[in-house]
């Protein structure tokens, strides 16, 4: 910044929570677009409740422990962890009761219109009766160990997320004791959602909730008490990991020691069915230690996630999102030899438009062939079932210098990570668990391979996941390169991460955390310099959160210089656009659609050069900081343009899926009024895809 700017003052900046809570808004609108199939109306549901439930994980339990420990750091909005907490749980209930009336005055009215029925008990006929009496009898009471309340008996623990019962009783059991309180504890391994055969419904698709089932036949676990109530409930916990990497002799030993604790951590919310008693729902907060803040009502079942499995159980295409078919470059249709098409030049990968195979592929060819003498990859998240990483283990038995950064402490998917260092080190391969005090969060495969009496670097990056899963749903640019002074830099990133010794600056990719906060800041800059010259100046940048103080500080500036900046952030923003005499020459949008909008473009202006960068970094104090981070270029003049327009225009237009932002946080959907509709996925559907979708 000029060293007359001075240091802004906190009604600049909006809570990262709040707006947490403001992106699951804008996901459950989707939920009440009638354009959209009703099916995937259905999904976003579900998505937000999935959404909420990583938020009271990390975010909230984040901030009771804040509390607890009497934390003063004020968070950059200038609030204080109690006050934070209080507003996030007036919006959180505010969120949840507009879902659960969502789902009961608009999903499943519709549901029941189209013949897919969630039959309630009072609506059972006597044959669906007995033939739930008879699948509770089978599939459900062998596994179910009723726990009765008294002195002997205490309160069991309650696995994180689970679904309970609490039960009022009245009577003595078989030994006389007195009890009024038990708890029936849902095993994992019941579906939550059963179907009731076809011949016993005047529907195509008949459910019935397991929590009704319980409710119903409850009574079979307490013979000769008197069953008063029987209320669902569900405890959610601290699911954050802390483990003391410093005093870790063995990080992957040390955090399987701490998984299983993940279970169990403190309790950050309880949900129980709104028609619990206040006796027992005061029972359940006194048991689980908390408090009437922290209770949530819920008017149906108490994880609507369960519900994403009745999506695929309904075979109605015409309530569902159209098929859609990615179609391959025409370059690799043309030639199977993916080394020599990308000798020719780089390759860019627009995912889910375009398909992730030939990075498996890629990777594939290099695992079997003769001439790779290495393969060298960072993993953060992968799945259980990696065809990639297979991949990885065939090359190691095969002979190959196989090198496998592989990232322990990516958030949920730590077990599965262990697993495959785990094989990766059986087959030979190196493995290596990052670096101290840093999450390897980039994104790239280096391929070294024998040719013509050289060795020659084949490199992929990107600003996704190497998930074959996500890559279908998620969007997100890859490229794929043979050119040779990005290869050096891939592999001067990779001889960092696996040995000792200073850094060395790179040619063309930034990197986190030592030039890649630098840079970016210093582009702003620049622009700034621009505008104040008189020239043309524009900043645009696409990521999924906005929250560094000093980059949103240098925004800032560069707008009251004049500088035009164009922000699409799909979900977490502090930056407030739109303020007089401070960031009226700032717009922000979110786009929520069909697909995750994933993918991390930075562009800047710059004299009319137009500097072009894709990343795996948001501009978060940890991207920043405390990940290891890459941006790289297009050096492509022709790929830059593609990137340009796929990647950033055509969001800029959309006037369908396009949520805009005001200065106070609140986002406004923009509407295509006498302009024609346009969205931003609908149109790189039909540019890259085999088919249209709606």
């Amino acid at each position: 910044m000029n060293s007359d700017a001075q240091p802004l003052t906190i009604e600049y900046f909006l809570n990262r929570e709040l707006s947490f809570l403001a992106f699951n808004r804008r996901v459950m609108a989707q939920a009440q677009d009638p354009n959209i199939p009703l099916l995937e109306r259905l999904r976003f549901l579900c998505i937000v409740s999935s959404n909420l439930d990583e938020f009271f994980e990390i975010r909230a339990a984040g901030l009771k422990e804040q509390i607890r420990v009497r934390a003063s750091r004020l968070t950059t909005d200038g609030r204080t962890p109690q006050e934070v907490f209080r507003l996030v749980g007036i919006e959180a209930h505010a969120l949840v009761e507009t879902q659960y009336r969502i789902f009961n005055q608009e999903i499943l009215p519709a549901l029941e219109a189209e013949g897919i029925q969630f039959i309630r008990r009072s609506l059972w006929t006597d044959a669906q009766c007995t033939w739930i009496h008879d699948y509770f009898d089978r599939e459900v009471l062998p596994v179910l160990t009723p726990l009765g309340l008294d002195p002997s008996h205490p309160f069991p623990r309650i696995l994180n997320k689970s679904l309970n019962f609490v039960i009022e009783l009245h009577g003595k059991d078989a030994f006389g004791r007195p009890s009024n309180a038990a708890i029936v504890q849902a095993p994992r391994l019941l579906p939550r959602i059963v179907r009731l055969p076809t011949e016993l419904t005047d529907c195509p698709y008949g459910f019935v909730f397991l929590s009704s089932i319980l409710h119903e036949f409850v009574g079979d676990l307490f013979s000769g008490m008197d069953v008063l109530g029987c209320y669902q409930f569900r405890v959610t916990r601290n699911s954050d990991l802390f483990v003391d990497e410093e005093e870790a002799t063995n990080l992957r030993t040390k955090l399987q020691g701490e998984l299983p604790h993940r279970h169990f951590g403190d309790a950050v919310r309880l949900e129980v069915a709104d028609n619990c008693s206040p006796t027992m729902t005061a029972f359940l907060l006194s048991q689980i230690g908390l408090r009437e803040e922290d209770l949530y009502r819920c008017n149906g079942p108490v994880n609507l996630v369960r519900l994403t499995q009745t999506i695929d159980w309904v075979d109605r295409p015409d309530l569902k999102f159209s098929a859609y078919t990615p179609k391959l470059p025409a370059i690799l249709e043309a030639e199977p030899n993916l080394f020599a098409v990308i000798r020719q030049g780089d390759i860019l990968l627009h995912h889910p438009y375009q398909p992730f195979s030939p990075v498996i592929d890629l990777l594939r060819s290099a695992s079997t062939d003769p001439e790779v003498a290495a393969i060298k990859m960072t993993v953060y998240r992968t799945g259980t079932d990696s065809v990639l990483m297979q991949s990885l283990i065939r090359a190691a038995q095969n002979g190959k210098e196989v090198t496998v950064i592989v990232e322990l402490m990516a958030r949920f998917d730590e077990e599965a990570n262990i697993g495959w260092a785990t094989q990766l080190e059986e087959a030979g391969a190196h493995v290596v668990y990052g670096v101290l005090g840093y999450k390897v969060h980039a994104k790239t495969l280096l391929i070294v391979r024998r040719e013509e009496g050289r060795l020659r670097r084949y490199v992929h990056l990107g600003t996704g996941n190497y998930h074959p899963s996500t890559a279908r749903l998620y969007c997100d640019f890859g490229l794929m390169t043979a050119n040779e002074e990005i290869g050096l830099d891939v592999a001067e990133v990779f001889k960092q991460l696996t040995g000792l010794g200073k850094a060395h600056a790179l040619k063309h990719i930034w990197q986190a955390p030592f030039t890649l906060h630098n840079n970016i800041i210093a582009h702003i800059r620049g622009e700034m310099e621009e505008a104040r010259a008189g020239k043309k100046a524009h900043i645009i940048a696409k990521m999924n959160s906005l929250l560094e103080p000093e980059v949103i500080t240098a925004l800032y500036e560069a707008s009251k210089a004049g500088v035009k900046i164009d922000l699409i952030v799909r979900g977490v923003c502090a930056l407030r656009p739109g303020v007089p005499g401070l960031s009226e020459n700032i717009r922000v949008r979110s786009v929520i659609g069909r697909f995750l909008e994933h993918h991390r473009v930075f562009y800047f202006y710059a004299g009319g050069e137009e500097k072009l960068y894709l990343s795996s970094a948001d501009w978060m104090e940890r991207n920043f900081f405390r990940r290891i981070e890459l941006a790289f270029p297009l050096l492509d003049p022709a790929l830059k343009k593609r990137v340009m327009q796929e990647g950033l225009r055509v969001y800029l237009t959309d006037n369908h899926q396009a949520w805009e932002m005001k200065a106070d946080g609140q986002y406004t959907k923009k509407q295509p009024g006498k302009s024609e509709a346009r969205s931003a996925q609908g149109e790189l559907m039909k540019l890259l895809g085999k088919t249209s979708a709606n």
